[in-house]
């Protein structure tokens, strides 16, 4: 699920359009970066490869990666190059180069990625996935981010949100398909039993158009995985502010199908060798990403629910 200067930053450039309006600038950053379609990104291999490559590939030599690109930092298209970025590109890149394999990255929708993964569309998903119970039981779930779920308001925060709690008759913008949208709707139904108005959600497919509505004062406030209200917020905090604190800190995770034993090892094996050899760690740094989103799991059988 930008910032300024079309998703362009966060150790990649300089804010190079500083325009004099923020709303004309978030404006003209939200028109470059939202919008259907594939959008590839192709990598040569140049690590050493160290892992064998899984097998049944969509295309020999290449892994075919499904990933909604609207979520900065962590996946993202650059305008100028039309090609997908952000850290889980980076990391999955880096991964498939221990494989001897190059990197296609297809955007995604994310309320149906898991299933076109099972569909055979893309042999691996990486895409700010937060690890369920009901995901697991559609997808091998590998543990490579942790992250929580936080709310992003208004300058000055007027309606005084301090947490999901109080959303209650207010106007929210959500993602659709989102372990977001489904706390909101745990959360009306608290608003319901204790007599409150609903929480009247603006649900998009696009993580990009979600936070266009707040911009557009359309909505009172978005939800969304943490480290994408840090990035919104970095990028304008001038207009925008984080209301009340992380709440449901949980993994994400790359999903593999069910069955593929080959990927779910390779997958395994070289997100450890991107650990072990400080990739990973370097990732974190190039894209100004809180230490404390880092995992040390990477089994998916660690992962455990109350």
């Amino acid at each position: 699920m930008a910032s300024f200067s079309p998703r362009v930053f966060k150790g990649h450039v300089s804010l190079y359009l500083l325009f004099a309006s923020v709303m004309v600038g978030l404006s003209l950053l939200f028109a470059a970066c939202g919008g259907g379609g594939t959008s590839s990104s192709v990598a040569t291999p140049t690590a050493k490869a160290s892992i064998a490559a899984p097998k049944d590939l969509i295309t020999a030599g290449t892994l075919t990666v499904g990933s909604d690109t609207t979520y900065p930092p962590q996946e993202y298209v650059d305008p100028a190059s039309g090609d997908a970025v952000g850290f889980d590109v980076d990391l999955i890149t880096a991964m498939a180069q221990r494989m001897g394999l190059k990197t296609v990255v297809k955007k995604a929708n994310f309320d149906t990625i898991i299933d076109d993964l099972n569909a055979k569309r893309y042999d691996v998903v990486i895409s700010a996935i937060t690890i369920n119970p009901q995901r697991q039981q559609k997808a091998e779930l590998v543990p490579y981010f942790n992250a929580g779920q936080s709310l992003l308001v208004e300058k000055g925060n007027p309606e005084k949100i301090s947490s999901v709690e109080d959303l209650c008759g207010k106007t929210v913008g959500v993602q659709d398909g989102t372990v977001e949208l489904d706390t909101l709707n745990a959360t009306n139904k608290d608003c319901h039993a204790k007599g409150k108005p609903a929480i009247k959600m603006t649900v998009l497919t696009d993580q990009t158009e979600v936070i266009q509505l707040l911009v557009n004062k359309r909505v009172m406030a978005t939800f969304q995985d943490s480290p994408v209200t840090d990035y919104y917020l970095k990028q304008n905090a001038a207009q925008f502010e984080v209301a009340g604190s992380i709440i449901k800190q949980a993994l994400e995770g790359i999903a593999v199908r069910k069955g593929d034993t080959s990927m779910l090892n390779a997958i395994q094996a070289s997100l450890q060798a991107v650990k072990a050899d400080g990739t990973y760690n370097s990732l974190f740094t190039k894209w100004q990403l809180n230490p404390v989103q880092k995992v040390t799991v990477i089994d998916r059988r660690d992962v455990s629910f109350a």
